[in-house]
């Protein structure tokens, strides 16, 4: 394509925009709204999945010893474990940090403990970590069967109503995200159809002096780009605006809360939805023309 063509393309594009002022804001606007509402579920959604991955990993299994084991017998016990698949952190708890532990969680209920006196009912044990969330329930029945063990928690009923939210949250983004996409396409395909709608005679002409299909599609084509990108540039803006807004007040007021560092995670949100913005403003030319280039 030579250089003067492509020239003329960009010309007429803008020339366009201009000359259909109202209706270029109305498409821009429309992009930015789409993208916005696209950006900020899907921050919403990442977030999501995020804490859901930080509560996976957090998730481990208290393994409690039988009172009699010796010393050499509870070391043999913790090599069994940590030889298990998936076992990536074995912690052994004597009974006196897991007494240190039990008193830190009453806090000013400690007096409750008066009637033990100096004893420490308080078995010891190990604290188990594994590499998969799903690997938790099949390790912990594996750990239950060693001799020696009095038994196993991981709090089974919380671990899978967990792990069943995570994924119900991880399908719904996904479905949600695809759904706004594919709402953002319609609205900007029909925004733009306004547009080609009003020059139809004058592409009607163009095909009946020679124009070919894509010299005629071209400007649109650009138009439609720079419509896309327009309204994504601004969504970008308020997107990265409201996030930074909003880990301020997070790390102010509630810091344990793990959301997704500004950046560069709104950087490479950024980059996605000026992407998709050019991507949907393009398809939207292309889906609006296909009936007037039938002459």
């Amino acid at each position: 394509m030579k250089v003067r063509t492509v020239e003329y393309f960009i010309r007429e594009a803008i020339v366009s925009l201009k000359r259909n002022g109202l209706m270029s804001i109305a498409s821009v606007s429309t992009v930015a709204l789409s993208m916005l509402i696209l950006g900020l579920f899907l921050v919403m959604v990442l977030n999501l999945n995020h804490m859901a991955s930080v509560l996976e990993s957090q998730v481990q299994i208290s393994v409690y010893l039988q009172d009699n084991l010796s010393d050499r017998e509870m070391r043999e016990v913790g090599t069994k474990i940590t030889k298990l698949p998936g076992v990536t952190m074995v912690t052994f708890v004597g009974k006196e940090e897991a007494m240190t532990r039990f008193k830190q969680r009453l806090g000013e209920q400690q007096g409750l403990l008066s009637a033990l006196g100096d004893t420490n009912p308080l078995p010891n044990g190990f604290e188990v970590k594994v590499d998969k969330p799903e690997m938790v329930k099949p390790t912990a029945q594996a750990i239950a069967q060693f001799k020696g063990i009095e038994t196993t928690k991981f709090g089974q009923e919380v671990v899978e109503h967990l792990f069943s939210l995570t994924k119900m949250v991880r399908w719904f983004g996904v479905l949600l995200i695809l759904f706004l996409a594919l709402a953002a396409l319609f609205i900007i395909s029909n925004t733009i159809r306004i547009t080609v709608f009003a020059r139809r005679k004058e592409i009607g002409i163009m095909k009946y002096v020679g124009a070919t299909d894509w010299f005629i599609r071209w400007p649109f084509l650009i138009e439609g780009v720079i419509l896309g990108l327009g309204g994504a540039l601004i969504a970008v803006f308020l997107l990265a605006e409201a996030y930074g807004m909003l880990t301020s007040k997070v790390y102010e007021s509630l810091a344990f809360l793990p959301l997704i560092p500004r950046s560069p995670f709104i950087a490479n949100i950024s980059g996605l939805l000026l992407v998709l913005g050019a991507m949907i403003g393009a398809l939207g030319s292309t889906i609006s023309l296909r009936r007037f280039m039938k002459v």
